[in-house]
């Protein structure tokens, strides 16, 4: 099965770097604000269910575009598809993007697999067998020191975010790292936390085909995936901490307390500090600009000038 996943990938990667020759060519709607889909989305999308449904014909489908209007809907096997995670990133020629490819057994992530075509990079895993990258052994990062990781995660775009909740949780993330990376693919993300190009990752707003098959890369590769209070019940939350166990737990500890999870406290806590800089920012876009005198030195050199 996971074979017939990776033909399935590679086959849509190759129409992807097709289209990515001309990408201003492709066709383009939006599904909602800042929420892209393309022709090749599509394209990467049938090929992924044709070629899974010929080789597997009983099996379900849980795709992106389609949902699940293919296959068996009342199958123990499902597939879970993204068929170009980080449109967003294509259509501008930004090369993060990638296919994701997961199979669900009762419930349970058994295959995966994530396919970078602009790097040609193969991202693979099996329960139970471990994690690979071009038949490489992947391990999650050994860092046990939060303030010498980088982080990635996603930036809020949709309609109805909490934009401020995020800055609080990307302050507090900010002020503890080496650094905080937004690529635009959370698939990738989870592959590149396997990997331990990355130590940890987090974002919310995220659906199932998202985060599947990169889930079981993290943890084949011996890390930790789950909500933000640590619970592993997170594919359908849409809240998604992922990183090396050491990592995790610190991030746990950083971003608990805005999980739809936490306690009553944590979130009045949130609240008020989001309210408040809510105000701080309304009222730094109101504040007048003031008229700054001339510098009288101005235009002229000075002999302490260091330039």
């Amino acid at each position: 099965m996971l074979n017939v996943a990776v033909k399935a990938a590679r086959a849509a990667g190759a129409i992807i770097n097709r289209a990515a020759l001309d990408v201003e060519a492709v066709r383009i709607s939006q599904k909602q604000v800042n929420d892209f889909v393309t022709e090749v989305d599509h394209a990467s999308e049938k090929i992924i269910i044709d070629t899974l449904l010929t080789a597997y014909p009983d099996h379900g489908i849980l795709a992106e575009e389609s949902g699940s209007t293919h296959g068996n809907p009342n199958a123990d096997h499902i597939w879970i598809i993204d068929p170009l995670d980080g449109t967003t990133n294509f259509i501008h020629g930004f090369p993060v993007y990638c296919v994701s490819i997961a199979l669900q057994v009762r419930g349970k992530i058994e295959q995966a697999v994530i396919y970078d075509p602009t790097r040609n990079d193969l991202f693979t895993a099996t329960k139970g067998r471990g994690a690979f990258m071009n038949d490489r052994r992947l391990r999650v990062s050994k860092r046990i020191r939060l303030n010498e990781c980088i982080i990635s995660t996603g930036f809020p775009f949709r309609k109805g975010d909490n934009f401020n909740q995020y800055l609080r949780m990307m302050g507090d993330v900010m002020q503890r790292t080496a650094g905080l990376r937004r690529p635009g693919s959370a698939a990738l993300d989870l592959a590149y936390v396997a990997a331990g190009f990355t130590d940890g990752f987090f974002e919310t707003g995220l659906s199932s085909w998202d985060v599947a098959a990169g889930s079981l890369l993290v943890t084949e590769a011996g890390g930790l995936i789950g909500n933000f209070t640590g619970e592993s019940d997170y594919l359908e939350q849409r809240e998604c901490l992922a990183g090396a166990p050491r990592i995790y737990g610190q991030l746990v500890g950083i971003l608990g307390k805005f999980s739809k999870f936490a306690s009553a406290g944590d979130k009045a806590a949130v609240r008020s500090a989001v309210e408040t800089l809510s105000r701080e920012r309304a009222s730094d876009i109101e504040e007048p600009e003031t008229e700054v005198a001339a510098d009288p030195t101005e235009g002229s050199e000075s002999k302490d000038a260091p330039f």
